[in-house]
């Protein structure tokens, strides 16, 4: 009784266990083949006998019938895609039985075989493997079905075979229990639409536009376990009704968490919520009344950008991306997106994780652009000033003229860098991201420099600073720029992306959107960025506690003067760098913006004012000099040459 007691129970588990199917095929493995040209052979008709995957020296081919409604007979070479035939080729076989979608991944490529499709009567599922076929020096090895390895041998073809399931089986297992699209009476007498009632994995509404279509709007059903919140509204246009000419009836299929949409994204996913318009054996494109799609979903942060996109074959039939092309986005707070199509096709939202774009980009970059010439001619005004003002015994002169120079170079540099990169492109990009990079280190080499200079003078009055100054500030910085140039891939083309138009991004020259380039800032600029601007705040303190009681603080503009002028000297305005985040962060991104682009402007303020306010105190509330000494004009020490 034991013994069939146990082998009741190992029955009912197996029954349990084989009602559930196989949703889809992931076969994935390693195409070992030849040198020369390489193609791509695709057989599919309908039906539901299996599939198979087979590969020599030359061409990797598939052929089955598997498909509800595909049929493809297509020899496509390769080399169309960028195919490198040098070494192995990794590639992935995805079939999605619901969408009736076939996809092949290639060495980084994405090649759909068979477009989605809406919901179909028949899926073809449970593809089992089949037996093995004999070893070859050229085919597929190391083949795996959902990371389930087959055999690591290289095989000539693999073989599945498929079973024929009523998809409602399918879309139950994914989500149990119907889900019903409910049309109210009232919406039936105000249109001309039939509703088809689908299941939770995909909902299909026809829409039939008759001689009076005056435009329809119709808004998907809530799946189980998602808000109510999340739905699409779709709003179709007269202007539809005139462009189709072979059919009155417009097909809207509405998707739900669908993975297969999710195609080859770096950084971004589309939502959750997908829908395709179609009319029947027609290409509609160019309408004129766009089609008002309103997709309403959780909420976005304003850090992460969105955009309308389509499903497009039209660029090119064999590789479908999500475009941007034919649609406008417009966003309505921050949990409703409208977009709005002049063609059919499928459509969602691309949300983009990072970079974060940008918000208020137009301004600053007006105000950068405008800060940033202003600082380029201030500093020659400044160049020449001290250069006239110098005096033998003065030893803060050529730190000054050094970061004048440098400044001057950084902002021309970063002015020009927009220009640069729209005519020059990426190879010119290299070298200006480059030199920019440079030139930022070196500034920041320079007012590190007047920080030990002023330590130097406060704190060690009697003895001379010493005076590498042109090694530190202008050869130093070159060491890490031309160690990075020779690791290659650092520098080139950047795209900042703004908040309200993402299809257009500013371009310039920097360091590239990669990790390794990535590594290569924080280790350089950020890393320098935080020792200059620590250093310059312990210096401000330091020197504001051993004078602030002097007699000349009690005039205040010299103290704001002192502050401010040794604020800019030391680099400390670009410690607003680390504040930008919070809900000041907008503000402090403004000002940042303004104090750093400016700052060759107001060094040149504040030596000239220093002149000035030496001049109506007779030369001697601030010392004797007029090129802004630190200690000259806070210790009303006499330097020693």
């Amino acid at each position: 009784m034991d013994n069939m007691r146990v082998v009741f129970i190992l029955i009912i588990l197996l029954s349990t266990v084989s009602s559930e199917n196989d949703l889809d095929l992931n076969f994935c493995g390693i195409w070992r083949h030849g040198k020369g040209s390489l193609s791509l052979a695709v057989n599919l008709s309908t039906g539901c006998k299996g599939i198979s995957i087979s590969a020599n020296t030359s061409s990797l081919s598939i052929d089955g019938q598997i498909t509800a409604q595909c049929r493809r007979s297509d020899v496509i070479p390769l080399k169309q895609f960028g195919f490198d035939s040098a070494g192995d080729s990794n590639f992935c076989l995805y079939w999605e039985p619901l969408l009736d979608q076939l996809k092949l991944q290639i060495k980084g490529k994405n090649i759909t075989l068979c477009w989605p499709a809406s919901l179909q009567h028949s899926c073809c599922t449970d593809l089992s493997h089949g037996s093995n076929t004999p070893t070859a020096p050229y085919g597929i090895f190391n083949g795996t079905v959902k990371s389930d390895p087959i055999t690591d041998k290289i095989q000539t073809a693999y073989y599945f075979h498929g079973m024929s399931i009523d998809c409602k089986a399918l879309c139950d297992q994914v989500s149990p229990g119907p889900t019903r699209v409910t049309i109210t009476e009232d919406i039936l007498t105000r249109s001309h639409a039939t509703r088809v009632v689908e299941h939770p994995c995909a909902h299909r509404s026809e829409v039939e536009m008759k001689e009076d279509f005056e435009g329809y709007t119709i808004t998907s059903p809530a799946a189980q376990g998602v808000s109510a919140e999340s739905t699409v509204t779709v709003q179709i246009p007269p202007a539809l009704k005139q462009a189709a000419k072979k059919t009155s009836k417009v097909v809207l299929t509405f998707f739900k968490n669908n993975s297969l949409f999710q195609d080859g994204f770096k950084n971004a996913g589309i939502l959750d919520d997908v829908v395709g318009i179609t009319v029947e054996n027609e290409i509609i494109a160019d309408l004129s009344e766009p089609i008002r799609i309103g997709f309403h979903h959780d909420v976005i942060p304003k850090m992460h950008s969105r955009k309308c996109v389509s499903w497009d074959t039209r660029k090119d039939p064999l590789q479908v991306n999500w475009l941007v092309d034919g649609c406008e986005t417009r966003q309505h707070g921050a949990k409703h997106t409208e977009c709005l199509c002049n063609h059919l096709t499928f459509f969602s939202v691309l949300v983009q994780m990072e970079p974060r774009p940008v918000c208020h980009l137009l301004a600053l970059t007006t105000i950068t652009s405008l800060g940033c010439a202003m600082s380029v001619i201030s500093c020659i005004a400044l160049i020449i000033f001290l250069c006239k003002k110098r005096r033998p015994q003065e030893q803060s002169t050529p730190i000054h003229l050094g970061l004048a120079v440098s400044l001057a170079l950084l902002n021309l540099v970063f002015f020009l860098t927009a220009v640069l990169a729209n005519v020059g492109g990426e190879s010119v990009c290299a070298w200006v991201g480059a030199i920019l990079h440079y030139t930022l280190l070196s500034s920041f080499a320079w007012m590190g420099i007047e920080v030990f200079h002023t330590f130097w003078l406060v704190y060690v009055v009697f003895r001379p600073s010493p005076k590498p100054y042109v090694w530190i500030g202008f050869v130093l910085p070159a060491v890490p720029v031309i160690i990075l140039i020779a690791v290659g891939d650092i520098y080139g083309m950047r795209a900042v992306r703004s908040c309200d138009d993402t299809a257009d991004p500013y371009l310039m020259c920097w360091m590239k959107d990669t990790q390794k380039a990535l590594l290569a800032h924080y280790f350089t600029t950020m890393t320098v960025l935080v020792i200059l601007v620590s250093s310059g705040i312990l210096m401000l303190f330091l020197v504001y506690r051993k004078i602030h009681r002097r007699d000349e603080w009690s005039q205040n503009r010299v103290a704001f003067l002192s502050i401010w002028g040794l604020s800019c000297l030391f680099g400390i305005t670009w410690g607003l760098t680390f504040l930008d985040f919070g809900p000041l962060s907008v503000f402090v991104l403004f000002l940042s913006c303004i104090l750093n682009s400016f700052q060759g402007f107001l060094l040149m303020l504040r030596f000239y004012m220093l002149d000035w306010v030496r001049k109506q105190a007779g030369g001697s509330a601030l010392g004797s000099t007029s090129t802004g000494s630190t200690r000259q004009h806070m210790l009303q020490a006499q330097e020693k040459s």
